[in-house]
């Protein structure tokens, strides 16, 4: 008896190779899918559960891919135990375990199984998998590693075996059908061995008396998940009216200034083409009040920031002083230093490639940027591993005198809204608020995405119930839109990649920004896309009444030496000279010199 099975989850795991004992790491079973099938290939058996969600939600990411939103497990879902004890009697039954690349189905479900403590002989029986080294060489798909044949995908193989893709992929018993009709046509194709199947030398004869031609489709009708779910969606949906909740009204945004506090510059390596003098140009340009350089993992633009904000402040003050009549004074402009930090859970844990979150903080003072400056620093030092990298200990002994925004989709809070489930995101949320209390923000994007849509209306949830302020902020990482080609040709250089490959995710595919909405957009644009959530703009002046004015400018430090006294001057210690050292300094030059040339030396 062969058993096929599929799992839809609520995400991936983090470590792969993590044992199913660690609940955390690996996902929730959302569905499963099985058909028992006999030695011949006969449906003895099939079933198809979806699972309801007890403790965690479906995130967003997950349901694009499946379609199973948490409304629709809830509704039409089995509970767990239930449905783990069902599986259980249908591993009682058969002699393999089958599935498409099954590793992942097998831990998920072992886990499940480890979860609930019901104990399940799954991971005891033999495997049998329709994705190997076997089917790979069968299918003859190049982009393997090492030169090899890359590992097929189920609609691959089921293209090579039937000359036909397969619909509805990602339902597990669409999947659960493809696999099992893949599976039988390489049995009939003698694919497998009689030693791998454990059968008698007539097996394949005797199977292909039974299957004498192209296995076909069983003709399961599949449910469409992702038409019940927007069912459902669509009963329940409570639009947000953000002008009738809204304290500010829209109409009072004109008096009111937008600064940009989410800025990436030349020195987020590779990634961004801004210079910081652009920036603060184009600050001033459209009257800004303030501007903020958040570079990823680096504060190395700081001091050329400060230093042309403050030459800026200097010439505009000196205007001012002798404005001549009906001139209008120039604005000052208050620069804003801040790191959008990688954070990670262990900063020094270099057993699995971890690069976490990006976190945006912000200095408000000369104390808050040596702290910036000192957590930088350990992440390039000490927790360097792919990217440089700290963790939230490190940001608990440096917090004092810092501003935290939740960034952007990969921050902390909208990741996990994403990938993991929205109880998590929220339990990231309190976490960031209990460190920084006031001083901790909501950020909200708008580059027209939809998962970013979802994540802001999730934000706005979590605004409201935990009295987080939230603040508007475009992610920018060129001046202007017109710069978006060049900035795409600076990521394809960064990764080695060309133009023309399609951006996206996985083997043939490139990093790229979504659309061309990335730039530095002006204060009137940025207050039409948050018209709605007026106050989003206004708190963002909160933020800017609380940054200092500092310069970073200093005299060179040189280390004290220690001298011998015959060479000490008592003058140095009146006006700080350095006599004394410059003389022992040219006794230790001329005595080398004589060690090299002789002892007759002249001046």
């Amino acid at each position: 008896m062969f058993l096929i099975f599929d799992t839809e989850t609520t995400g991936l795991p983090k470590r792969w190779k993590a044992p199913i004992t660690e609940t955390d790491n690996w996902p929730r079973c959302v569905q499963i899918a099985w058909q028992l099938h006999n030695e011949h290939g006969e449906l003895i058996e099939q079933q198809d559960y979806l699972i309801k969600p007890n403790g965690y939600n479906i995130p967003y990411d997950a349901e694009q891919i499946h379609g199973i939103s948490t409304q629709l497990a809830e509704e039409k879902g089995e509970d767990l135990e239930k449905v783990l004890y069902l599986f259980n009697e249908a591993l009682a039954k058969c002699k393999f375990v089958v599935g498409q690349n099954v590793k992942f189905d097998l831990n998920i479900m072992g886990c499940e199984y480890f979860r609930m403590g019901i104990n399940s002989s799954l991971n005891d029986l033999p495997i049998l998998d329709t994705c190997t080294e076997t089917t790979a060489t069968l299918c003859q798909l190049p982009g393997g590693r090492y030169g090899k044949f890359k590992l097929p995908t189920l609609t691959e193989l089921h293209q090579h075996l039937f000359n036909t893709p397969f619909s509805e992929a990602h339902n597990a018993t669409a999947d659960v059908e493809a696999t099992t009709r893949c599976f039988l046509e390489l049995i009939r194709k003698r694919i497998y061995t009689k030693e791998e199947l454990d059968v008698p030398a007539d097996y394949f004869q005797n199977f292909n008396v039974k299957n004498p031609s192209t296995i076909n489709v069983i003709g399961l009708k599949h449910l469409n998940l992702k038409k019940e779910s927007a069912k459902l969606k669509n009963k329940t949906k409570d639009n947000f009216d953000g002008d009738s909740s809204s304290e500010i009204k829209s109409n009072t945004l004109k008096s009111i200034s937008f600064s940009h506090l989410h800025c990436h510059s030349q020195f987020s390596i590779l990634q961004s083409t801004s210079s910081f003098k652009n920036l603060i140009n184009a600050a001033i340009k459209d009257k800004m009040p303030a501007v903020a350089i958040t570079d990823t993992g680096n504060m190395m633009g700081a001091f050329y920031f400060v230093r042309e904000a403050l030459n800026h402040n200097k010439a505009a003050k000196k205007f001012n002083e002798n404005l001549p009549e009906g001139q209008i004074p120039k604005e000052l402009i208050t620069p804003i230093l801040g790191c959008e930090f990688n954070v990670c859970e262990d900063h020094l844990d270099r057993s699995h490639k971890d690069n976490g979150h990006q976190i945006v903080i912000l200095a408000k003072n000369k104390n808050g940027y040596h702290n910036l400056a000192k957590m930088s620093s350990i992440s390039h030092t000490k927790g360097f591993y792919y990217v440089p990298r700290i963790d939230k200990k490190i940001i608990e002994e440096h917090k004092e005198d810092l501003i935290v925004l939740s960034g952007n989709l990969y921050g902390e809070i909208p990741s996990k809204v994403l990938n993991i489930g929205e109880s998590q995101a929220e339990e990231a949320l309190i976490w960031w608020k209990e460190q920084f209390g006031e001083d901790f923000y909501l950020e909200l994007m708008r580059h027209n995405q939809e998962n970013e849509n979802h994540v802001n209306d999730v934000l706005i949830q979590f605004s409201k119930k935990h009295q987080v302020k939230l603040i508007a902020t475009n992610n920018t990482f060129y001046t202007r839109q017109e710069e978006a080609d060049a900035h795409d040709i600076l990521l394809c250089v960064k990764d080695g990649e060309k133009m023309a490959t399609p951006k996206g995710r996985g083997r043939g595919f490139r990093y790229g920004l979504p659309n061309n909405e990335y730039y530095f957009k002006s204060q009137e644009q940025m207050k039409n896309l948050f018209k709605d959530l007026p106050e989003a703009i206004s708190n963002i002046q909160e933020i800017v009444d609380k940054i200092e004015i500092y310069t970073l400018a200093r005299d060179v430090l040189l280390p004290k030496f220690d001298i011998p006294k015959q060479f000490i001057d008592p003058q140095d210690e009146v006006d700080g000279g350095v006599r004394g050292e410059n003389a022992y300094l040219k006794h230790l030059t001329f005595e080398g010199a004589k060690k090299r040339y002789g002892d007759t030396l002249n001046e």
